[in-house]
């Protein structure tokens, strides 16, 4: 945003202030430095977060609390990289952190479409607005990561396809972490390659917004209001009460889209309608902190040629319902952090869209259950945490799992779920930090148990290290190792030219990776060099000499990736004086090169698809006073091939892209534009045979009161 030009002395730095009468003239005449947050990669702060002379705000990436006196300190955010809180600057491992800030200034509608700015996360869209998106990490697939909200892992044990399908409107959002490289000592199975967590406002009763708790706050209302290209139109609003220790707030969005596509017959085969609802509350005093949380998200959307190349008029509708109770006690030296959860999902598939006498619909209803049982304290030789996880996973189906003893109806049809399976796991973890002055240490290890194929206990375990060659300068290196037990479609979806295998092995990995980060006052830094070596890796696949064209789900034996990840946010006005148009410039890449031994004539789905390269660009520029402009660009070479409807064996081909978001910012209000696909490009895929919109206007409002 514009600001004047003023002549700067030195840099005075502090995290505290107090309200001590010489307190304002100990920084008069010098650039004040509220505190630096170091992220990996993505991490920018939006030029309209500034400190206005009358009111104080926290950094990015910072708490603010209040002391009894008055007294405001700010204090780093915790991330979830390890069983035991850290703040980022403790943090063993590189964690990308989105601030509410990134996520406003990008030109994005969805957290999917977010993502494709993290060089390390590929974001296969199946259709915009978030219709379907399969999300995966550092060369992986969309099964292998954990997806959770508040720290609840919401992952769909049917299929990752439907993993974001989230039941919070993204102006709920105040950040999101990105952990890269396998995260099963932190969040057990499934986090295969990673983890994505979701983390919402929750007001005074959260770990997110601390203030004094004996003081009201009035009610607060925001509401948006959005509308575009191809019939897209979406509206939220959001309620929020924060009185005394007790928080409580209500949002609810919905969204539509005509679509950017038909079917050879003319009819609508990209259009998306979906709505979410979402509660959520939090308590806290002294001695416990509860937060809790329940939301409901559905959509419907034309699915056209997303499994199925012959079919052009597919479609598909989802529900889901989350909730969850989580704990803190405080106070002690024992802190114990219990959480309850129950998750939900409906699905049902059309291959010939409204025509179910021709081919039956695919219906799906799955229950998750899960208790977290995870405590830390501190010690003399460091923090230690330990706790267990039980996770009860639940399907009943037209057609996956095995035959049910007694069907169950159908809800709102003649049908009954005919199969039906129930799996249970179990796992334990320890986890010890040894923080010094210079030098972080976390090991520990995962002991996990499953009820599918009799599973035998086994242990993962990983270490993590990170120290502070300089001031500004931190070494990062780890080893760790991970799981992921296969999805319900992977085990049992024998239909429409697929060939499951109820009997496959969890997948396996084991991963060595190293880095520098660099956070200076006007540049940071990463840079990461890893290795991914992986067994019993599962994919779909299919022999081209087959003609019968059966997909077929097996374990590979082994995969091995070798990648490297940089990323540079520069400061403009720090290394430009005199100026306030060029505002912060994001730079990042990551490349990635994987060897698998397979027949010459076999072409996978799935694992054997990766981003070689990708390229991400971000300037942030303020032209004039309260607008601010945001220009993306993206670059991505896929390796790989796929059938075209033809029967033609295609490859991937790289393609570029460029996004942009123009607003007009008041203290109570926005407007604003955004444009995705500016130039208009039309031949690209980022999965075969589903086309992809050309441009893509956007303009909205928002307002605060």
């Amino acid at each position: 945003m514009y600001k004047s030009i003023f002549i700067k002395r030195d840099v005075f730095r502090f995290k505290r202030f107090s309200q001590k009468g010489y307190s304002l003239f100990a920084v008069l005449g010098r650039e004040v430095v509220v505190g630096v947050l170091s992220v990996a990669m993505l991490t920018y702060t939006h030029a309209g977060n500034h400190l206005l002379a009358n009111e104080l705000q926290p950094a990015a990436g910072y708490e603010q609390e209040s002391d009894d006196d008055g007294t405001i300190t700010l204090s780093e955010v915790e991330v979830t990289a390890t069983r035991a809180p850290l703040t980022s600057g403790q943090a063993v491992r590189m964690v990308t952190v989105l601030t509410r800030e990134d996520i406003q200034a990008a030109p994005v509608q969805s957290v999917n479409d977010l993502l494709k700015y993290a060089a390390g996360v590929d974001v296969r869209q199946r259709g915009p607005i978030g219709a379907q998106t399969d999300v995966s990490i550092r060369g992986g697939t969309q099964e292998q990561i954990t997806v959770l909200l508040n720290g609840i892992n919401i992952g769909d044990p049917q299929t990752g396809h439907n993993a974001f399908d989230f039941p919070v409107d993204i102006s709920d959002i105040v950040r999101i972490e990105v952990l890269e490289g396998p995260a099963g000592r932190a969040y057990g199975t499934s986090s295969l390659l990673g983890a994505i967590n979701i983390v919402t406002s929750r007001g005074y009763g959260s770990t997110e917004v601390r203030g004094d708790e004996n003081s009201d706050r009035p009610t607060t209302y925001n509401l948006r209001l959005e509308g575009g290209s191809f019939g897209y139109l979406s509206a939220a609003g959001r309620i929020s009460l924060s009185p005394s220790a007790l928080s409580s707030s209500l949002s609810a969005s919905y969204t539509r889209s005509d679509g950017y596509n038909r079917s050879k017959a003319g009819n609508l085969n990209a259009d998306y309608s979906g709505g979410k609802v979402f509660y959520q509350g939090g308590w806290s005093d002294e001695h416990l902190r509860l937060n809790w949380h329940a939301g409901l998200s559905t959509k419907g959307y034309g699915s056209n040629t997303f499994y199925s190349a012959k079919f052009d008029e597919q479609f598909e509708r989802t529900t889901k319902l989350y909730t969850a109770l989580q704990g803190e006690t405080r106070g002690t030296w024992f802190h114990f952090q219990p959480s309850l959860y129950w998750n939900r999902s409906h699905d049902r598939f059309e291959l010939i869209r409204g025509s179910e006498e021709n081919v039956k619909y695919n219906y799906h209803r799955t229950d998750v259950f899960g208790l977290n049982l995870n405590s830390w304290f501190d010690w003399a030789l460091g923090r230690t945490a330990l706790g267990a996880e039980f996770r009860n996973e639940d399907i009943i189906s037209g057609n996956l799992g095995e035959p049910l003893q007694t069907p169950k109806h159908i809800h709102g049809t003649d049908r009954d779920y005919t199969q039906g399976l129930n799996r249970t796991n179990l796992s334990l973890h320890l986890e010890h930090n040894i923080l010094l002055d210079r030098l972080n240490i976390s090991a520990g290890f995962i002991a996990v148990k499953n009820s599918q194929s009799e599973m035998p206990i086994k242990l993962y375990p990983g270490i993590d290290a990170s120290l502070q060659l300089a001031r500004n300068l931190k070494l990062y290196a780890s080893y760790n190792t991970s799981l992921r037990m296969p999805s319900f479609t992977e085990l049992y979806y024998s239909v429409g030219g697929h060939k499951a295998d109820k009997h496959l092995k969890p997948e396996e990995l084991s991963s060595i990776e190293a880095g520098l980060k660099l956070n200076a006052p006007a540049i940071t830094a990463s840079a990461s060099i890893f290795y991914n070596h992986c067994k019993n890796m599962i994919d779909w696949s299919l022999d081209v000499n087959d003609h019968t064209q059966t997909w077929q789900s097996v374990n590979h034996t082994k995969v091995n990736t070798i990648g490297v990840e940089a990323g540079t946010t520069l400061d403009l006005p720090r290394l430009i004086r005199g100026q306030q148009v060029l505002r912060r410039l994001t730079l990042s890449y990551c490349y990635m090169n994987q060897d698998k031994k397979l027949e010459e004539n076999l072409q996978s789905q799935y694992s054997l698809e990766y981003l070689r390269h990708k390229l991400v660009a971000r300037l942030l520029l303020s032209p004039i006073r309260n607008v601010d402009l945001s220009l993306c660009y993206r670059f991505q070479d896929r390796t790989g091939s796929y059938t075209s409807v033809e029967g033609a064996v295609e490859d991937y081909r790289p393609y570029s892209l460029f996004d942009a978001r123009l607003s007009w910012q008041q203290p109570r209000f926005e407007v604003y534009g955004e444009v995705n696909n500016l130039f208009n490009k039309r031949d690209y895929v980022d999965y075969g045979n589903v086309p992809q919109p050309g441009t893509w206007f956007i303009i909205g409002t928002k307002a605060s009161f």
